[in-house]
């Protein structure tokens, strides 16, 4: 005796990719996004991709899709930047504050 999922085609696409009934599946079954449902999917060590899983009547779908990872690195470099030339300015100004405060 065979379960009905095991009948099922198993089908991985790219959201893009997608017929417009199935992306009207996909905005049913996730009404609010999917950020919380996707599932990171390694290829190799250096290789992966995220998806996320729907299942209709006739196939279970992996559905690949777009997310792009924040490098933190970029963002840490540019506000190290910023507030380096911040405290120097702030350090010329209290710098020229204390010989005023000398010289009266």
């Amino acid at each position: 005796m065979a379960s009905n999922n095991s009948t099922k085609k198993r089908v991985a696409v790219s959201y893009k990719n997608l017929s417009p009934e199935l992306l009207e599946e996909v905005k049913k079954r996730y009404p609010n996004g999917w950020t919380d449902h996707m599932i990171r999917i390694d290829k190799s060590p250096t290789d992966f991709f995220y998806a996320i899983m729907m299942e209709t009547d006739e196939a279970n779908y992996l559905i690949k899709v777009d997310v792009k990872v924040d490098d933190g690195n970029v963002e840490e470099e540019e506000d190290k930047e910023y507030y380096d030339d911040e405290i120097k300015g702030a350090e010329e100004i209290a710098d020229d504050g204390s010989d005023d405060s000398m010289d009266d």
